[in-house]
């Protein structure tokens, strides 16, 4: 049976991001998002939402606050998604502050806010 290469894209990369945050693997799902910076792939808002969301479940508030920065300076457009898994890092760090500062950084972003 011949083998194929399957192309690693976004898509593919953030599904593994994806798995490996369900998984509860930040470290892995980081290590994914860090070969696609290095592969040059095009990172979108659903794969930070991916690694934010690993980094949330691992307790790693400093990693999702770097994260967020790095897709403003991406200029990679941000929803409240992203910016919920963000501050409930920051929530489960005992980083009220830093939430604070995100939920009126959404305000000021005309980012729709909710409650849960």
């Amino acid at each position: 049976m011949a083998q194929s290469k399957v192309e690693c894209n976004t898509s593919t990369f953030s599904a593994a991001i994806s798995a490996c945050a369900k998984g509860g693997e930040w470290v892995k799902a980081l290590q994914r998002f860090r070969a696609m910076v290095q592969g040059k792939v095009e990172i979108n808002e659903i794969t930070f939402n991916e690694v934010i969301a690993a980094c949330d479940r691992g307790g790693e508030w400093e990693k999702a606050l770097s994260l967020i920065s790095t897709m403003v300076q991406r200029e990679v457009e941000s929803s409240r998604i992203v910016f919920n898994a963000t501050i409930s890092a920051c929530e489960k760090g005992g980083e009220w502050e830093k939430a604070l500062q995100l939920l009126m950084i959404m305000s000021q972003g005309n980012l729709e806010t909710n409650t849960i």
